[in-house]
């Protein structure tokens, strides 16, 4: 319902589903000591109706030590948030895609500085443009083709996207949608800035398809999601997890209240096997499953045991890699301020805070968030760091 209706209050007050652990994640938790529950921070924002529910993960490389849930999953129904909920991740995949690939550079496969036209040969040729404006654009050759760092640090002069991924990001296979950005010209010389680009880590996706001989969702899943029990990490949500999904919400315009929404950039059902996989912002996941490959991340590359990722690997994805440009960024990850972690367009969030040893997953759908909405983040990271940092 898009009429603004949700300003309710009884129906609101009071709900905070603090509950056990979802099966993914298989560690102790230590929730027995008073005021160790981010639920209760969170709640505010929920009974102030800027937020409709989150589910929140605070764990270190071993044990989880919190996971909430709050507020609501499907306000007009009165499903309660619940700590299995399923989230459309949006951009938090592209550290996942990375670590895929780092699996192919640890084996020997990929090198990072190759050039992309070295896995891709629709790459080869490419031009840079120096000018432009309503009537013309003058070109020339860039100093040097990509790189595979270059795709996964935001700095080939990709765009964010190409004019045929419309009106969602999922329709057209893979291949097509990399191709397609092979055939545009550069926005500027590789390494010469930082500019956010989907293309970039689709292109990534690509060199993986190319590499193993396999669709990317295949390897994505055999190699990664799998070993790490992520299970619940997904293209394609099933019925049982289409169940669980959290509904969307946007700010209706008073700003004092919500309206439900769709994920604009992806083809609804969801579940349709016609969707096409998104290296860059399609995965659906669980607060349990992030935990899984954060957990991985803060050992070393190593979880549960079993070696997924060599520990230089880990370093060079969770490191900045951007030289000296302004921006923060390793293969992936945002790596400042002593976090390494990504967020996603409908404001989920997750990092390892490597000073505190924490690692927070916050979980939320939202599609925007004004005024006291850009809190809610902070104050569940600060209260961890409170409750939990050492």
């Amino acid at each position: 319902m898009k009429n603004c209706m949700l300003r309710i209050t009884a129906y609101f007050a009071s709900l905070t589903v603090a509950s056990c652990l979802c099966d993914g994640v298989r560690a102790q938790v230590t929730q027995d000591a008073p005021g160790k529950s981010m639920a209760a921070v969170l709640q505010p924002f929920v009974d102030s109706h800027t937020l409709a529910g989150a589910v929140t993960l605070v764990a270190t490389a071993d044990k989880v030590l919190s996971v909430d849930a709050v507020g609501y999953a499907d306000i007009v129904a009165g499903r309660p948030m619940r700590t299995d909920c399923l989230f459309w991740i949006a951009s938090q995949s592209k550290p996942i895609t990375a670590a895929a690939l780092m699996i192919l550079v640890d084996e020997g496969h990929v090198c990072v500085d190759d050039p992309v036209e070295k896995y891709l040969p629709e790459f080869q040729g490419q031009w840079v443009k120096v000018e432009q404006d309503q009537d013309h654009m003058l070109l020339r050759k860039p100093k040097h083709a990509i790189t595979v760092k270059n795709v996964l640090t935001h700095t080939s002069g990709l765009p964010f996207k190409s004019p045929i991924e419309e009106p969602t990001l999922d329709l057209l296979p893979l291949a097509a949608r990399v191709r397609s950005y092979a055939m545009l010209p550069l926005d500027f010389e590789p390494d010469a800035k930082y500019q956010y680009s989907n293309a970039g880590i689709n292109t990534a996706g690509r060199i993986i398809e190319v590499v193993s001989g396999m669709p990317f969702e295949e390897f994505l899943a055999k190699r990664l999601l799998e070993p790490l029990g992520m299970k619940d990490t997904t293209f394609w949500p099933n019925a049982d997890q289409l169940a669980r999904l959290a509904k969307s919400y946007q700010p209706c315009a008073d700003g004092k209240s919500l309206e439900e929404t769709t994920i604009t950039q992806l083809k609804y059902p969801l579940d349709d096997g016609v969707r096409q996989p998104m290296p860059a912002g399609g995965l659906f996941s669980t607060a349990a499953d992030l935990c899984s490959f954060y957990r991985m991340l803060a050992a070393g590359g190593v979880y549960e045991g079993r070696r997924i990722l060599s520990e230089q690997a880990v370093r060079q994805m969770t490191s900045k890699q951007t030289g000296d440009l302004g921006d923060e960024y390793g293969f992936g990850f945002a790596t400042g301020s002593g976090k390494i972690g990504h967020g996603g367009a409908y404001s989920t969030n997750s990092c390892y805070d490597r000073n505190r040893q924490l690692i927070m997953i916050f979980l939320v759908q939202h599609a925007g968030w004004p005024g006291d909405g850009a809190k809610i983040l902070p104050a569940f990271q600060a209260a961890a760091a409170e409750a939990f940092g050492h």
